[in-house]
């Protein structure tokens, strides 16, 4: 599953950044995969939808909802907590 959840994750953030999944890397900020505002929280909705969890996000202030949102790798480690902490 470890790595079903990776693939899953940088799949959702390669289709919202218009990008071949190939391109992604655990180390891209959402930023440098050229995600703005609305498209981090369509990702997010996604995130959610995707692995059937709650994602404390907050789109008036990202960092206030404690889902590092800071690398591609930090949010799927972020969403293994979350789905960990559901099962």
């Amino acid at each position: 599953m470890d790595k079903t959840v990776e693939r899953q994750v940088i799949d959702i953030l390669a289709r919202q950044a218009m990008l071949d999944p190939n391109q992604v890397t655990l180390a891209m900020s959402p930023a440098e995969l050229g995600l703005d505002s609305l498209a981090l929280v369509e990702t997010i909705f996604a995130i959610e939808e995707a692995f059937d969890i709650s994602v404390p996000f907050n789109a008036n202030d990202p960092d206030a909802g404690g889902f590092d949102l800071s690398s591609v790798g930090a949010i799927i480690r972020n969403v293994r907590t979350l789905i960990a902490a559901k099962a």
